[in-house]
Parts: C-alpha cells; sequence; structure tokens
C-alpha cells in the first residue's frame, strides 16, 4: 500500500512523512524527487531544456511508478510517499499506473490556511550559504499557491482532507496515522481491468463524426488516448465485445454490428502479454448523438473528435499505426461500395 501525502510546496508534506513511517509498522520512506534529480543527469540537456518542471516529463512519471511497485517488491509493506501533484492527469496517470499493478493509495491532502502557508515560505532557508537559491525556491512555492487553489476542487473531493494549520509535523503524522488505521482515508477508486496472464484479444471501435473525425477517449490509468473498446471476455465475439465496451465507456448503444477494419498482432512486450487486436467501424456518430456521451467517470477523464493528424500526437505510435491501417480500410471499403451502387450510411 502506498500513502500518498499531497499538498502544495510547504503545506509539511516531508516533515510530516517523516514523522509517519515511526507511526505506520513496517514502513519505507519514498520521495519521488529523487527521481526527478537522478533524471537532471540522465537525460540530455535539450530534452530538460523543454520543460520547467520535471513532473511534465513522461519518464519522471512513468518511474515514480515503477520505483514505487519495485521497492514495494524488495520491502513490502507501506510506502510514504510525500508528493506535489496538482494537476489531475498526473495523479490519474500516476496513482492508475500504480492502480494497474494491484498497489492501493491512501491519497491525503494536507491543506493550512493560506496566511499560515506564506507564512512558511517565507520562513523557508533551503540554502542558508546561497541566499539566492533559497529565494528562487521561495518563488516557486509562491508561484504555486494559485495552481493550488485552481486544483482543490478535484483535491478535496478525491484525498481525505487535514487542515495542517495549527498542527507540528508530528501531531500531522498522528492524524494521517488515524486516517489510515480507521479507514477514513481509503483506497482511491481507479478501475482497472484485472492483469492479464497471456495473450488476449481486444476489440477497438472507431466512431466518426460528420467531418469524418474520429473518436478518441482518455483513460485515467495510463497515459495516451485510445480508442473505445477493451479485452473480448471468453466465448465472447470481438464484434460484440466492441458493442459492450462501448455502451459501458461511453453510454452509447450501437443499433449494428460494427464492421472489422483491421486485425493486428501486438508482439508480447514485458511486462504487456500482447495478443490479437481488432479495429471495426462503429459508424456516424451524428451531433445529437454524441450529445448522449456519458464517460464512465472512473475509467475515462476526456473525448474528443480528432482528425488523422491530430490522432498522430496523442495515441501511441502503435496504436496510430493501426489507425491509419483502418482509415484506410474504411476509405477503400467506401470506394468499392459506391462503385457497386452500394447506399454507403
Amino acid at each position: 500500500m502506498i500513502v500518498w501525502i499531497n499538498g502544495t510546496f510547504s503545506a509539511g508534506k516531508t516533515s510530516a512523512a517523516r514523522e509517519l513511517v515511526d507511526l505506520i509498522p513496517n514502513s519505507t520512506f519514498y520521495d519521488p524527487e529523487l527521481i526527478g534529480a537522478g533524471l537532471r543527469y540522465l537525460l540530455p540537456q535539450k530534452k530538460l531544456a523543454e520543460v520547467t518542471d520535471f513532473q511534465d516529463l513522461p519518464i519522471w512519471r512513468r518511474l515514480v511508478v515503477d520505483a514505487a511497485a519495485a521497492l514495494l517488491a524488495e520491502v513490502s509493506g507501506v510506502l510514504v510517499v510525500p508528493m506535489t501533484l496538482l494537476r489531475q492527469e498526473y495523479r490519474d496517470e500516476i496513482f492508475g499506473g500504480l492502480a494497474a499493478r494491484r498497489i492501493p493509495v491512501c491519497h491525503v491532502l494536507l491543506s493550512p490556511e493560506e496566511t499560515i502557508l506564506r507564512e512558511r515560505i517565507a520562513g523557508r532557508v533551503e540554502f542558508a550559504d546561497d541566499p539566492e537559491r533559497s529565494e528562487r525556491i521561495r518563488q516557486w512555492a509562491y508561484d504555486h499557491i494559485e495552481p493550488y487553489r485552481t486544483a482543490l476542487g478535484w483535491l478535496t473531493r478525491d484525498a481525505h482532507t487535514i487542515d495542517t494549520s495549527l498542527l507540528t509535523p508530528r501531531e500531522t503524522a498522528c492524524r494521517i496515522a488515524e486516517a489510515v488505521r480507521t479507514g477514513a482515508a481509503t483506497a482511491c477508486q481507479i478501475v482497472q481491468t484485472s492483469e492479464p496472464t497471456a495473450e488476449t484479444v481486444a476489440a477497438g471501435v472507431l466512431l466518426f463524426d460528420e467531418h469524418d473525425r474520429v473518436l478518441l477517449v482518455d483513460p485515467t490509468y495510463k497515459p495516451g488516448w485510445e480508442f473505445p473498446g477493451g479485452v473480448v471476455e471468453a466465448g465472447e465475439a470481438p464484434a460484440q465485445a466492441g458493442i459492450r465496451e462501448v455502451a459501458e465507456e461511453i453510454g452509447i448503444h450501437l443499433e449494428q454490428p460494427p464492421k472489422l477494419l483491421v486485425v493486428d498482432w501486438e508482439e508480447p512486450k514485458p511486462p504487456g502479454y500482447g495478443g490479437l487486436r481488432m479495429l471495426f467501424d462503429g459508424g456516424l456518430l451524428a451531433g445529437a448523438d454524441a450529445a448522449r456521451l456519458l464517460l464512465q467517470g472512473s475509467e475515462l477523464r476526456d473525448w474528443r473528435f480528432v482528425t488523422e493528424e491530430e490522432a498522430a500526437t496523442m495515441l501511441p505510435p502503435t496504436r496510430y499505426a493501426r489507425l491509419r491501417w483502418a482509415l484506410r480500410a474504411r476509405e477503400r471499403s467506401t470506394v468499392l461500395n459506391l462503385e457497386a451502387g452500394v447506399p454507403v450510411g
């Protein structure tokens, strides 16, 4: 299990986390800041110059999950993680990645009053022999107060919130330990399909708007966009699986069986098992139908109709290649139908 202590900079996360490992038996302190520091030595300067925050690096978010899983495999017990996450999509990606590895996360938010927060920032001296560097860190903390305010809506819905305005780090740790012990800080509920143990068959469904743009959805549990769809269950026809997944994920019930466009084999590459991948043509999702689209909130964060060019920047390379094959197959099918005098709907 992980106890993730969130909050803006200077909320007291690290101090409370160090106290907390004394209160939760068999717990280990895990600071993802160290991964960010390591990347400064591993990545080319050109790559580092592209971002102002290492959290914006996809490799950081992946390594945070991988390192947590590796640590728990090594030491077991509980990881105590003090780390600010103010962008919901990053929280979803990291917590979803942990959920995919069957690692529950108790999300705790430390939320002092802003006047007290500002006092704490003003009193921070990180480097006594380098006043300018300490001032840069203080300014960084001040700059993140507004993003923190903006994020409070989803943070307070998602996390167990503790007002630390009048609490010492030890008192804060005691509150966290009590919340974890009593279940007041429950494990985050990110739905994730059971991890496969062998190759799978998966069915994706392409839905189009009046401008021939394709519908993509944004999963909460992994990076990158996807097609509506999922794993075919035992004894289930792939086309029927596509119909079921579309209904479950976006609330759209297809009246006609979707037409098969692409069959592809995905090579097993650990930790993935690979398998057969199919893409179907679900047809037109007109404006009135698109208005009825309803996301499955715990699995999907967003949806969007995109052009083929836009999809290139949103889909993982293998899925984008699959989409291109499917679009070419759809175009050929349309041409053949027109030449045969068959109406195209």
